[in-house]
């Protein structure tokens, strides 16, 4: 089960890493409406969005390191410490977009969670948060 959860993580931080660093202006894209890409408003999220793709590289990389050296790391509370962490990570991109999503239901907020690419990205994150936690409380009782 770890490793499974293992490679999931890798999967979605690379996919992070490459859409927010590697194709930023896809991302800016889904959070930017069409009518108003002609701002520096667009610019100013395609060069920030890049560091996301750097804590996502990171992430990634330690699941990597992570899944290749599972001896480093052989107690169920070091490997539990570990994905706690990920579920945080996986978390806070789910947390964060609660407010929006709530606006949205209202007709409001800045850009469209409940729709499209970004519902993908809201639920995948829930669900990854969940895996991540859920195995964590596992091998912690």
């Amino acid at each position: 089960m770890l490793e499974t959860i293992l490679v999931l993580n890798i999967i979605w931080f690379v996919m992070g890493f490459n859409v927010f660093s590697l194709r930023p202006k896809i991302f800016a894209k889904v959070v930017i409406p069409k009518e108003q890409r002609n701002t520096p408003v667009f610019d100013v999220l395609i060069h920030s969005g890049r560091f996301l793709g750097g804590f996502n590289f990171a992430f990634a990389l330690c699941n990597i390191l992570l899944l290749a050296n599972l001896d480093v790391f052989p107690s169920d509370a070091q490997r539990a410490i570990l994905l706690f962490v990920f579920a945080v990570a996986h978390g806070s991109q789910f947390i964060f977009n609660v407010p929006t999503a709530l606006q949205n239901r209202r007709g409001e907020g800045v850009w469209q969670v409940l729709k499209g690419t970004m519902l993908f990205i809201f639920v995948t994150d829930f669900v990854m948060m969940l895996l991540n936690v859920l195995l964590a409380a596992k091998l912690t009782f």
